[in-house]
């Protein structure tokens, strides 16, 4: 695949201007949305120059896997990703939407991530090490840096539209949405996590952390929404060579992050220009995780 097949961003003629987050274009359709997931990639908050080959097409292919596996637990915004049963107005764009694009209701998204944590990671495990305790939940003494945590613990966030989210507690998500609301969406994140981490692991996979996002439909039922289980989202570590005590080896992009933090750069846009050698063990990384999880070839 060359630079020629990388889609940083879209422009679909005869459909409104786009939202565009860090990687997904979002086209408003009034009761529906059409998701384009590009192929750029964010670190640090910042969206790189460079795309990632097939990165959006593996987003969509592995948040459509557990859309369908999780569908048990919590139905989905999802109408289709068959671009051939889309409106007429989007099937005309078949040649970009194929293999990145979703069709989904639109619903009322709560102003909170969803952040569970299985294992002591990230932004945790900094946490941990200064108060003991992980957004308001007290941990055991002791604890090294990967540890498998006691319990999955729901560790929400709020959304920024700029710059980074901030952690909350169950309080702090409940004086934003409501006590019954955060309860609810607690619990749901709660069951995704481990019916996910439990396949995940037949998989020879440790699904350490993930963030989703929930809504509701015009009838006031809470949907799962946005992607869901990619590498974007989630902490993937092959089983085989986990080690608590030293951070991870992972299915994302700690390529890219790893190169950055070589560099004299403030974390601030714009993203430097990244290696070709990096982009491609990124994108090998991002294929890897989807063909490991649904267990088939790419």
């Amino acid at each position: 695949m060359g630079a020629s097949d990388i889609v940083l961003q879209t422009a679909l003629e005869g459909l409104p201007a786009p939202h565009r987050g860090k990687v997904r274009d979002v086209y408003d359709l009034g009761d529906r949305l059409l998701i384009v997931a590009s192929d750029r990639i964010s670190a640090f908050d910042v969206v790189m120059p460079d795309g990632v080959p097939d990165k959006g097409k593996v987003l969509t292919r592995l948040s459509l896997f557990w859309f369908d596996l999780l569908k048990g637990v919590v139905p989905s915004h999802l109408i289709t990703a068959d671009v051939a049963a889309m409106p007429p107005e989007l099937r005309r764009h078949a040649a970009v939407l194929e293999g990145r694009s979703m069709l989904v209701k639109k619903v009322k998204i709560f102003p909170v991530e969803c952040v569970v944590r299985g294992y002591l990671a990230g932004s945790g495990w900094k946490d941990y090490q200064k108060t003991g305790a992980v957004c308001g939940h007290a941990l055991p003494a002791g604890l090294k840096e990967s540890d498998k945590l006691p319990q999955p613990l729901f560790t929400p966030s709020t959304k920024a539209s700029v710059g980074h989210d901030e952690n909350i507690d169950f309080d702090g998500a409940a004086r934003l949405i409501g006590a019954d609301a955060a309860a609810s969406i607690r619990d749901l994140t709660l069951a995704v996590y481990r019916k996910a981490a439990d396949y995940a692991r037949t998989r020879g996979i440790l699904l350490a952390d993930t963030k989703l996002e929930f809504g509701t439909d015009a009838g006031g039922r809470i949907l799962l929404a946005d992607e869901v289980l990619t590498p974007d989202s989630s902490r993937f570590w092959p089983a085989d060579r986990y080690a608590p005590g030293r951070s991870q080896p992972s299915f994302d992009k700690q390529f890219v992050r790893d190169y950055l933090e070589t560099l004299d750069w403030n974390k601030q846009p714009p993203g430097p220009r990244l290696p070709d050698e990096v982009v491609l063990k990124t994108a090998e990384k991002y294929r890897e995780a989807y063909c490991k999880l649904t267990g088939k070839a790419w």
